[in-house]
């Protein structure tokens, strides 16, 4: 704490005693010692807001429903928002929210759940609702996507977007990105941080590529992106690849289409593939073993009487079919 003080003071050119008149400052406005001690970390350009903007902010908290160990929560885990001017940046967010047909209750949730989303510039959640409200995917994946509330899914989404950006995209590419694999959205952050990273550092390809192949993002990372790679690697330093596998072939193939190309005709690549995935898993059968038993017709018994009465079907049936001809060859 003190060496923290230290460095700020010295960074920021400010006497140290006035970061702890900040400090008291943050304690006397009902945040617990522990809160404001974080604040403070994690914040220390908060020592140059004065203590009425502070006690403004804090307020606006308050009204909107927060009790007091929530608003300890939300300015730990997010003091950046002591930073946001109430009457330019907090309250047009909350009137965007209200126009929206959110209420008190969702945005206090939605605060204390998450209060990155007070970090909201306007007309992004908009924009990122509806996007996922005209996003054309299978009806389970939109219905899983909105489970949490329109709020929860809308912000989501914007992480993603903001995630995407961070790594060199633009927003109109992000948003191509979610439009072809929506499933990006229930996945972690962390998640689609991990894919990204292994995409540009093992795989050496460029960000840009996910706009053209989205579906890279929404395969498992541990089972389906890392054994395909070990096996095409493998492959390549054995000189055993006829042609260069691009990201596409490595991420739009099936299991079984992959299986079938580039590990089935290498034993050594099935031990390296069996590694990570189940080969039962990947060649698995359309059907249960054994359901063709329960499918097949039951067999009737035949009785004597049944005989006799196909026979004289028969007997007739070929008296009948002789007359036919004979009077055909007279006429």
């Amino acid at each position: 704490m003190v060496r923290s003080v230290l460095e700020c003071s010295k960074r920021l050119e400010i006497d140290p005693d006035e970061f702890c008149a900040c400090l008291r400052a943050l304690k006397g406005l009902g945040l617990s010692d522990e809160a404001a001690v974080k604040v403070f970390e994690k914040f220390p350009s908060v020592v140059l807001i004065g203590e009425l903007e502070l006690g403004t902010r804090v307020a606006f908290l308050t009204e909107i429903g927060l009790e007091r160990n929530e608003v300890d929560k939300v300015c730990s885990t997010y003091p950046e928002v002591l930073g946001y001017e109430v009457e330019d940046r907090l309250k047009p967010l909350l009137d965007e929210f209200m126009k929206l047909g959110f209420n008190a209750c969702d945005v206090r949730a939605e605060v204390v759940y998450d209060p990155r989303i007070l970090c909201l510039e306007l007309g992004e959640l908009s924009r990122c609702l509806k996007f996922l409200r005209m996003m054309k995917c299978r009806h389970l994946i939109k219905h899983r996507i909105f489970k949490k509330g329109d709020m929860r899914a809308g912000f989501e989404a914007k992480l993603r977007i903001d995630c995407l950006c961070r790594h060199g995209l633009t927003i109109r590419e992000a948003f191509r990105i979610l439009r072809g694999e929506p499933r990006i959205v229930l996945y972690p952050l962390e998640d689609t941080e991990k894919k990204i990273d292994f995409l540009k550092e093992k795989l050496r390809y460029e960000v840009s590529g996910l706009v053209e192949v989205p579906e890279y993002l929404g395969i498992n990372f541990e089972k389906q992106i890392v054994p395909r790679y070990s096996v095409i690697e493998h492959l390549r330093s054995k000189g055993g690849l006829g042609c260069e596998v691009g990201l596409r072939g490595l991420a739009k193939l099936s299991r079984q289409n992959f299986y079938n190309l580039y590990v089935k005709p290498y034993p050594d690549c099935e031990e390296i593939y069996g590694r990570y995935t189940d080969r039962a898993e990947v060649r698995r059968s359309r059907h249960p073993v054994g359901l063709w038993k329960i499918m097949q017709p039951q067999k009737c018994t035949e009785s004597e009487e049944d005989v006799r009465n196909m026979k004289a079907f028969m007997e007739a049936s070929a008296g009948c079919s002789k007359r036919m001809f004979e009077n055909g060859s007279h006429a």
